[in-house]
Order: C-alpha cells, then sequence, then structure tokens
C-alpha cells in the first residue's frame, strides 16, 4: 500500500479552520458546503471575492480571489501578455483568466499532505498574500482591459517605487 492510499481522518476539517479564522477577524462569509467557505474582502481599489476549497484527492487548501473585471474579447491577448509578465515575478501563487467568463483571478494553494492541519497563522498569509498580489497588479489589469494600455507599459506604471518625501 503507498502512502497516498492511507485514508486519514481529518478532524477537524480544514475550511473548520478558515471559518474559526473568518470569525475571529469579523469577516462575512458563507459556507457553500462542507468543502468549500467563501468571503468577499475590501481593498483599496475593489472587492475580491475569495473561495476557499478542500481539494481531498491533493490534500490540499486551494483559494481562488477574483475582481470584478470582465475582460471583453479584443483585450485577451494584452491580458495573456500581462499575466505572462505578472506570473514570472510571483514567488507563491499565479494569476488565471478564465476566457469562457472573461474572470481574472488569483489561485494558490497550502499543501496539507499527511493529515497536516491548517494554522490560523497559515490561513492568514495565504489570504494576506493574495489580496496583496491582487491590490498590487488591479490597476495594471484596469489599465490593460480599460484603456488599451499594451502589457510591459501597464506593468511598470503599477511597479514603481517613489523616493525621497514630500
Amino acid at each position: 500500500m503507498s502512502l497516498i492510499e492511507l485514508d486519514l481522518a481529518r478532524d477537524p476539517h480544514p475550511v473548520d479552520m478558515i471559518e474559526q479564522v473568518a470569525n475571529a477577524n469579523d469577516w462575512a462569509f458563507e459556507r457553500t458546503g462542507d468543502d468549500e467557505i467563501a468571503m468577499s474582502v475590501t481593498g483599496s481599489w475593489t472587492d475580491y471575492h475569495v473561495s476557499f476549497s478542500w481539494m481531498e484527492d491533493f490534500e490540499a487548501l486551494h483559494l481562488a480571489c477574483a475582481f470584478d473585471i470582465k475582460v471583453p474579447e479584443p483585450r485577451v491577448l494584452e491580458v495573456m501578455r500581462l499575466l505572462s509578465l505578472i506570473n514570472e515575478q510571483m514567488l507563491f501563487g499565479h494569476f488565471d483568466l478564465w476566457e469562457q467568463e472573461g474572470a481574472i483571478m488569483f489561485r494558490q494553494s497550502l499543501l496539507l499532505c499527511g493529515g497536516v492541519e491548517p494554522t490560523s497563522q497559515q490561513v492568514e498569509m495565504l489570504l494576506h498574500s493574495a489580496l496583496e498580489a491582487c491590490e498590487c497588479y488591479f490597476q495594471a489589469f484596469q489599465f490593460v482591459v480599460w484603456s488599451g494600455m499594451p502589457a510591459r507599459e501597464a506593468l511598470a506604471s503599477v511597479l514603481f517605487e517613489t523616493q525621497g518625501s514630500a
């Protein structure tokens, strides 16, 4: 028998930990099933729709964070260029375009193989890093989709560092 075939019982369920963290932080959430929880988080630029899903087959806690930008067909290629430029800079997680829906989303997972339980710090960091990435690049997506800006120019416009003080 391989280790993958072992049936390890999880108590509590990994999504229960997310619910506890959401309660402790007064985050509004909806438990959409045993293996999924959804919440809306207000950012500086927009509201983010966050979903945590438990993927039993992989023993992974998957986070998906979407925001309200619909990519029209004429801008898909340039958005794909922007995704590529952004993703090569990412240490954790990645951005995707769901072409059928024209939706941009940030995704990452926390592997919990062998019955490991997530900690509140891990859950908070998973959410924090996702929101930080979305906040960092949201305007670049807006520039490409709504202003018709080329991907490289849009990315350069959001990745500047302020020097000095006012």
